[in-house]
């Protein structure tokens, strides 16, 4: 067997499976950045959650089989219970670790993490000072960072046994305290703020390669090879790479095409899909238009760690995409125009048995699988699957010709069949990582506002990506973020979904027609046939802090941060 090293192992064999685990902090850090390790299926045990401080009115009722007060928006101070004169935020039984600490308003009172049982705090500092970088360990840039106001920490913090998060009064408002558990007999460290010398190097390793966003560079493949080709594309036709024969795995892939000038460009790569089917499967596991695929939408440029789209107009992925028999890459171009498109797709051998690796899937769709239950109106889906594997994130592309906030709603992640979701959150923005309805662009290794026409107005594009903190699932998953404005607004979503997916495994995603993908803000309102059911905007907001007032604005989070949400 080739060597490839993923992570510390204590039983590691041939198909990456383990009885026991043993993590280093070095080699929690390195999932951090590690692509290649989000293949491997979960283990029995293993799974992804958050804590948040997501309004506590919504819940699910076991005797009726409701969900009440789904749409419920007070979501700045929600806790677990009072100890006191503090607060719980959170309480996770190990082992596991902590991967991302996020909050909108960070302030002067303390919070405290305690680990293992221990009566000391391993962190013990004012809530501020998780995210100003003044404070070791947490002082590494593309780790600790705040973009459009919102505040992101993504140092990882173990713990063996336990974790409890408690706040003194004025931590602030809004918080997210994602984490994951590790299957039983897995060792890992209990968290330290002093790091011995080859930690402090490993932190600082990640943070160069999430600064720079350059994978490849910084960990090359065995045996890589690189397929060069430059198709010549006519409308109405698919062209097809050469097959790639396995077991193998895509390890990058990049193309360079002319566009013509915004904003006629977005409709050209929406009029152009991708599609990558593995192991002759009857129907793709990816299929998207091509600037979605890569995470935006028109060609604007960003970088993040596995897509992103160059100044040099290179676009490129480095999501790690194994296969066991073949990988059937194609290009469709559904537009009237002939398109050239030049190639470099990167690939190397597999060292391991395909079966345990899951295959990526990358799917695009507006308003598909909705909910059926009707308190769920306000829910709108981004991936409903089956099978095992991993929820990898998310590019969501929104249509807001008339303004006003558009992203008040919550995600919301249902794991293996749950009835209430293990992640709910605190507002669309702070899902990916920013605050306040703020308009500005940003980028950063695992989330991005790679567009903004301007005050939340006409097209904003948004991504996150769950690499460490990617969401493990066993048999289904159902992920959704909730949707205020209705699609005759019109206010339009669409999303392209990233995931791992056990061979055998149902995606119930196909093609997209051209007349959803293209038309918007071009005399066209692009929405497909079939609309999802939507109440009233009035209904939307009955709990939210601030009630609806027809010609009035609804103020947002707070009064001296207005998000100027219009009723009609």
């Amino acid at each position: 067997m080739k060597k490839i090293v993923l992570f510390g192992l204590v039983v590691f064999n041939s198909a990456y499976g383990w009885a026991q685990q043993r993590l280093s902090y070095v080699d929690l850090v390195d999932r951090l950045t590690n692509l290649e390790q989000l293949s491997v299926l979960p283990d029995p045990g293993e799974s992804g959650a958050q804590w948040s401080s997501y309004d506590r009115k919504s819940s699910y009722d076991q005797t009726t089989g409701k969900y009440v007060g789904w749409d419920a928006n007070g979501d700045g101070d929600g806790i677990i219970r009072k100890e006191g004169d503090k607060v719980v935020m959170a309480e996770m039984e190990g082992p596991g670790c902590i991967w991302r600490i996020w909050s909108a308003a960070p302030k002067q009172g303390k919070v405290l993490i305690y680990l293992d049982g221990n009566s000391e705090p391993v962190v013990d500092l004012p809530f501020m000072d998780y995210f100003n970088r003044k404070n070791e360990p947490f002082t590494q840039s593309a780790l600790v960072h705040t973009v459009a106001r919102g505040w992101n920490n993504y140092t990882p913090i173990p713990y063996q046994k336990s974790c409890k998060i408690v706040a003194e009064k004025d931590w602030g408002q809004y918080f997210q305290f994602v984490y994951q558990t590790f299957p039983k007999g897995t060792q890992v460290p209990t968290f330290t703020r002093d790091l011995r010398p080859e930690e402090k190097q490993a932190l600082g390793r990640a943070n160069a390669i999430l600064s720079r966003s350059d994978y490849t560079t910084l960990r090359p493949y065995l045996d890589q090879k690189w397929l060069r080709e430059k198709v010549l594309i006519a409308p109405g036709k698919t062209v097809a790479l050469p097959m790639l024969s396995g077991p193998g795995a895509i390890t990058a892939s990049r193309a360079k095409l002319d566009l013509p000038a915004s904003p006629a460009d977005r409709d050209a790569l929406r009029e152009l899909a991708i599609q990558i089917s593995w192991d002759r499967e009857q129907q793709p596991s990816v299929w998207a238009p091509f600037g979605d695929f890569f995470g935006t939408t028109g060609g604007n440029n960003y970088r993040s760690l596995p897509l992103g789209h160059d100044g040099d107009g290179w676009w490129y992925s480095y999501w790690y995409m194994p296969f066991g028999k073949e990988a059937k890459v194609q290009i469709v171009n559904d537009g009237s125009s002939m398109r050239e498109i030049e190639f470099e797709i990167g690939h190397a051998p597999l060292g391991t048995d395909p079966a345990r690796l899951g295959r990526f899937h990358a799917k695009w769709h507006r308003d598909a699988l909705l909910p059926t239950e009707p308190e769920r109106g306000i829910d709108w889906t981004l991936l409903k699957t089956e099978g095992a594997g991993r929820f990898l994130g998310v590019m969501l592309h929104i249509w807001n010709p008339r303004g006003s906030w558009w992203g008040e709603g919550d995600e919301k992640f249902f794991v293996d069949g749950e009835k209430f979701p293990s992640t709910i959150g605190t507002g669309s923005e702070d899902y990916f990582g920013y605050a306040w309805c703020d308009p500005g662009l940003f980028e950063n290794a695992f989330h991005n506002q790679t567009q903004n026409d301007g005050n939340n107005k006409g097209h904003v594009t948004v991504n996150r990506w769950h690499i460490a903190d990617n969401v493990p699932f066993h048999t289904r998953f159902e992920g959704a973020i909730e949707k205020y404005y209705p699609n005759n607004r019109p206010t339009l979503y669409a999303s392209t979904v990233y995931w791992y997916l056990a061979p055998g495994g149902k995606d119930p995603y196909g093609p997209a027609p051209l007349s959803a993908r293209v038309g918007l803000g071009a005399g066209g309102d692009g929405q497909s046939k079939r609309c999802p059911r939507r109440r009233t905007i009035e209904d939307r907001l009955k709990n939210a802090r601030q009630p609806a007032r027809t010609g009035a604005e609804w103020f947002c989070r707070s009064l001296e941060q207005r998000c100027a949400l219009v009723v009609d």
